[in-house]
């Protein structure tokens, strides 16, 4: 049986530079597709690709490697000592505070904005319906704003995942909470397996839905598949038999990768394909936890770049639309005559430029965010949680063992 270690503090190299390189994907994804570049970048050179096109599919690979983390951090070692409020204020912690000021900065930016056109210094033409309103706004701080109460992306338009995988995480607790009461891990995985397979049925015979790009509508059930196909990997991975020589471990994490790749770059001419993600997801992140002393792919994710980008990968995914947005105005103020002229200097120089710098800046400013409001914003939150605790009395006795 493969060894693991339980502690919720514990990483697993590969995995973070995996969602590091995932979220840098992700923020070429809109740096290529914001309907202002489009409009000013004829060319968009060699960045142009049908992968990054498509790197939507990718937060898919978060909510697997997410129902991984969890369920190595929760399910084995302290599993009969779960506690749900401890969990969820832990979930909370980590979540929220970059959530809160992130929202807060949207806030800020379109108070500026109203100020600005108001004083007549700019002029901006009225929205048909505008999105970043009082009551999204209100939806957003309770982390409620892609469960359904609206069908549309407001403020920090990424933050719709943390949504609903702040949700799944309950539902997570709620599951481990039933196995223990059953004393057997077997109605965790049985739950998992229903929750995957019910989900995807939903998506596609109840929602007829395409391909498995649901946000607002619905995003919950596409969380709920990756998530929990993410716990079910991680019973996999356990339940394997060692003896598998190196050379072979890293092919099959090679094959996976590479698959991984193809998949979501063919998303984007057949769609039905993004249905297959979270399954080839979990397989690939399955084979790196299973096989650490694999032959090439474990020791190329434990680069030191790499491993940067990991344990910033949060804050990159939540901080890059606004890094994004300024540079949409930069853009804009630049005029297009401006960039026509330096994409007569070579093909496809302004949108190298953009994505260059634009990128440099999302790297600058989520390295402040995961040192000043990620890790002390998580450490506060916490510490009034269980000060709380302190004040409300002994804790309730834990769980019978389980078998």
């Amino acid at each position: 049986m493969a060894e693991f270690v339980h502690r919720e503090k514990a990483h697993v190299l590969p995995l973070d530079s995996i969602r590091g390189i995932a979220a840098v994907s992700v923020v070429i994804h809109h740096l290529l597709l914001m309907p202002t570049f489009l409009a000013v970048f004829p060319h968009n050179a060699w960045i142009n690709c049908s992968f990054f096109r498509s790197a939507w599919l990718l937060v898919d690979l978060f909510f697997v490697l997410s129902g991984i983390v969890m369920s190595l951090s929760y399910v084995r070692g302290d599993f009969g000592r779960f506690s749900l409020r401890e969990f969820m204020l832990r979930r909370f912690a980590r979540v929220y505070p970059l959530h809160l000021v992130t929202l807060l900065a949207g806030l800020l930016f379109r108070l500026l904005r109203i100020g600005l056109v108001a004083a007549g210094l700019v002029i901006a033409a009225p929205a048909a319906f505008e999105v970043n309103n009082f009551y999204s706004f209100v939806l957003n701080i309770f982390l409620l704003h892609s469960m359904g109460p609206i069908d549309y992306l407001s403020w920090n338009a990424p933050s719709w995942s943390i949504s609903v995988e702040f949700y799944t995480y309950l539902v997570f607790g709620l599951v481990i909470l039933f196995a223990q009461r059953m004393r057997s891990l077997s109605y965790l995985y049985a739950c998992a397996g229903l929750l995957v397979v019910g989900s995807l049925f939903v998506i596609i015979f109840v929602l007829d839905k395409p391909s498995l790009g649901l946000q607002t509508d619905f995003g919950i059930l596409r969380c709920f598949v990756s998530f929990f196909l993410g716990v079910l990997t991680v019973m996999l991975v356990e339940r394997m038999r060692p003896g598998m020589h190196p050379t072979v471990q890293g092919g099959i994490q090679l094959f996976t990768m590479i698959t991984s790749i193809v998949l979501v770059s063919v998303v984007e001419v057949y769609p039905p394909a993004s249905f297959l993600a979270p399954l080839i997801f979990a397989a690939f992140l399955g084979s790196l936890l299973a096989f650490p002393n694999a032959a090439f792919v474990p020791r190329m994710l434990v680069a030191r770049p790499l491993v940067w980008l990991g344990r910033r990968s949060y804050s990159i995914y939540m901080v890059h639309s606004i890094v994004v947005l300024f540079a949409e105005y930069f853009v804009r103020a630049l005029g297009p005559a401006r960039i026509a002229a330096l994409d007569a200097v070579s093909t496809g120089l302004p949108a190298t430029l953009n994505l260059c710098v634009s990128l440099a800046a999302v790297l600058v400013v989520s390295h402040f965010t995961y040192l000043h409001v990620e890790i002390p914003g998580g450490k506060l939150f916490r510490n009034m949680a269980g000060s709380r605790s302190r004040l409300g009395g002994a804790a309730a006795p834990s769980a019978p063992p389980l078998n």
